[in-house]
């Protein structure tokens, strides 16, 4: 049997991808899509934006990974660029009438969005689960944009206050407090179901982690990389 290969810390890859190689660059990228793509998920609302952005976030860091200081994780690092890719794509594209900051706070702090009962007919239990977190991720959609980021940085991808509280450039008190809110809008509509499917949303399949990677290091391949 082929042994296991060592793993290897991130810092370590970085420093490695600094130097230009992919190889490490395709480890790193592998080890993070999946939080990476739900957190640009949870700000754009759409599979095929989120992997677009997660590519151009993907390459952005890939250029400046030299500028890496170790006073912070590095996943910390990759969330904060592929959150704010995330942000210029809704405002690029004026996806919406109006763009809520994920800074905001007091007064700024956004309000509550009504999230539809829609009814569930009840077929059997297998059909029922995947019926319920279809209506979850429907509804995760409905929260305004900075609950809807807390949200899906807490519950589902299960980061620690102070994780999201540096990727999203909050106070963790902020942080506290709009996941509670983000959790009542969902109770009311979803109550017993809430903790049984929250863990499986927004799936990230194996094709879309290749997909991901592919397109990644093939835009890398077909340009000249100019060290800055």
């Amino acid at each position: 049997m082929r042994p296991e290969p060592a793993y290897e810390p991130d810092d370590e890859l970085a420093s490695r991808v600094a130097g230009h190689d992919t190889a490490a660059f395709e480890t790193l990228m592998r080890r993070h899509n999946q939080r990476l793509f739900r957190v640009a998920r949870a700000i754009l609302r759409d599979d095929s934006e989120a992997e677009d952005v997660l590519q151009d976030a993907y390459l952005d860091a890939y250029r400046h990974i030299g500028e890496f200081r170790r006073d912070a994780q590095l996943l910390t690092w990759l969330t904060r660029i592929v959150v704010n890719h995330a942000l210029m794509r809704l405002r690029k594209e004026k996806r919406h009438a109006r763009v809520v900051s994920l800074h905001a706070g007091g007064d700024g702090e956004p309000g509550y969005a009504e999230v539809a009962d829609d009814s569930v007919e009840p077929p059997s239990q297998a059909a029922l689960r995947a019926e319920v977190r279809a209506v979850l991720e429907r509804r995760i959609d409905d929260l305004p944009l900075a609950f809807r980021a807390v949200l899906v940085m807490r519950d589902v991808e299960e980061m620690s206050v102070q994780e999201t509280a540096d990727a999203l450039g909050i106070p963790s008190a902020t942080v506290r407090t709009r996941l509670f809110r983000a959790r009542a809008l969902l109770r009311e509509a979803l109550a017993k179901d809430l903790d049984l499917v929250t863990p499986n949303v927004f799936g990230f399949a194996g094709e879309r982690c290749d997909r991901i990677v592919a397109g990644v290091l093939s835009r890398l391949h077909s340009e000249s990389f100019d060290p800055e």
